[in-house]
């Protein structure tokens, strides 16, 4: 049988990793949690609009990347008529997406705020 040596045997109980147990949320004096992507209200409808907010921001930061990418596609060409044509579909495609989210957006608020009254 082998013996481990006693320095393995220190080095791990020195490094033990600490145990750590689940704790209740705690809800601060507004009542809502508070997370890394802000104050999050427990319900549901809170919830989804609050990941909703952010998905919408993720969305237009990408898109505005994209514009930038093929504005810088387009600038870089050299004459080249391929690189153009792609830089100037990546810009067309990147403001269509981009109208594509903030129509959804209103049409959904539209529907689900104003008419059915879901999220009030």
């Amino acid at each position: 049988m082998k013996r481990i040596p006693t320095v393995l045997l220190a080095t791990f109980a020195l490094f033990e990793a600490p145990r750590v147990y689940a704790q209740q949320p705690q809800i601060n004096i507004n009542g809502c949690i508070d997370t890394a992507l802000g104050c999050i209200n427990p319900d549901p409808a809170s919830i989804f609009t609050k990941f909703f907010d952010v998905g919408i921001g993720l969305a237009g930061g990408i898109a505005f990347l994209l514009i930038i990418f093929g504005g810088l596609q387009i600038m870089t060409s050299t004459g080249n008529p391929e690189k153009l044509n792609e830089g100037r579909e990546l810009v067309v495609s990147a403001i269509a997406g981009l109208l594509l989210i903030i129509f959804s957006v209103f049409i959904l608020r539209l529907i689900g705020v104003n008419i059915l009254g879901v999220f009030r």
